[in-house]
C-alpha cells in the first residue's frame, strides 16, 4: 500500500496504470486493519523497493521498469522512484503502520524473497497469513505462492487486492484457488472480517 503504487505521482502511475482503481483498495484494507488491531492480530506491512545504489535491483528488474516508462531510481515527484527512504516509498497516510507494527522491506516482488519474514513469523508461531495490498497479479499473487511453498495456509481478500489492468485481477485470483485451493482461499473483506471476529488469537 505504497505511495509509488497508490499516488497518482507514484512509480505506477508514471508507467501508464490507472491508480484509482488500485486505490479502491484503501477502504477495505483500513477495515481489515482495524479489526486485526482490535483482536491483537500480527499486522505486516511490505514494501518494494532498493538501496539507493540499486545494488539489490537485478538488472533485468531495472531494464523492465525502463521500458515501462518509469526507471527505477529515477527522479519522480516523490522522489526517487521505487528507492528505500523517499516519500514514494513510504506507504499511504490512510494506511499507516503503529510503531509497533513489523514493516518489511523488500526487493523483489515477493514478501519472503531476502526478507526475515519467514523467520519471523515462525518465532511467532504464525501458521496462516491473510494477504491483501496491490497488486493482484504480481505482489500479492507472488506473496501467497511463496508462502505456500514455506508451509503457510494462505487467505487472499480478494476485494482488498486490486491488479494493474483490470481484466487481470479475477484470473490472478482464479490461478490461486485452482485444484481445490492449491495456494489457499480466496476470501472477501466481510469473509475476513467473519474470520477475524470470530476466531481466537493469540497475540
Amino acid at each position: 500500500m505504497q505511495r509509488d503504487f497508490l499516488d497518482p505521482r507514484g512509480y505506477a502511475a508514471m508507467a501508464g496504470v490507472d491508480v484509482a482503481r488500485l486505490r479502491q483498495t484503501i477502504a477495505p484494507v483500513q477495515s481489515l486493519l482495524q479489526a486485526a488491531r482490535n483482536h491483537n492480530m500480527r499486522v505486516v506491512f511490505t514494501r518494494e523497493g532498493h538501496e539507493p545504489s540499486l545494488s539489490d535491483c537485478p538488472p533485468v528488474k531495472l531494464a523492465r521498469s525502463k521500458n515501462a516508462g518509469a526507471a527505477i531510481g529515477s527522479l519522480g515527484p516523490l522522489g526517487r522512484l521505487l528507492v528505500r527512504g523517499e516519500h514514494g516509498h513510504d506507504m499511504v497516510d490512510e494506511v499507516k503502520p503503529l510503531p509497533d507494527e513489523m514493516v518489511i522491506d523488500k526487493p523483489g516482488y515477493s514478501a519472503f524473497h531476502q526478507t526475515r519474514l519467514d523467520q519471523l513469523l515462525r518465532e511467532l508461531g504464525v501458521d496462516t497469513v491473510m494477504v491483501c495490498g496491490v497488486t493482484t497479479e504480481v505482489c500479492v499473487s507472488t506473496t501467497v505462492r511463496a508462502a505456500t511453498d514455506l508451509g503457510y495456509h494462505c487467505l487472499t481478500v480478494s476485494d482488498a487486492c486490486a491488479a494493474t489492468q483490470a481484466h487481470l485481477h479475477q484470473p490472478a485470483l482464479e490461478m490461486l484457488e485452482v485444484e481445490g485451493g492449491i495456494f489457499g482461499a480466496v476470501i472477501d473483506t466481510q469473509e475476513a472480517l467473519q474470520l477475524i471476529n470470530t476466531t481466537r488469537h493469540t497475540p
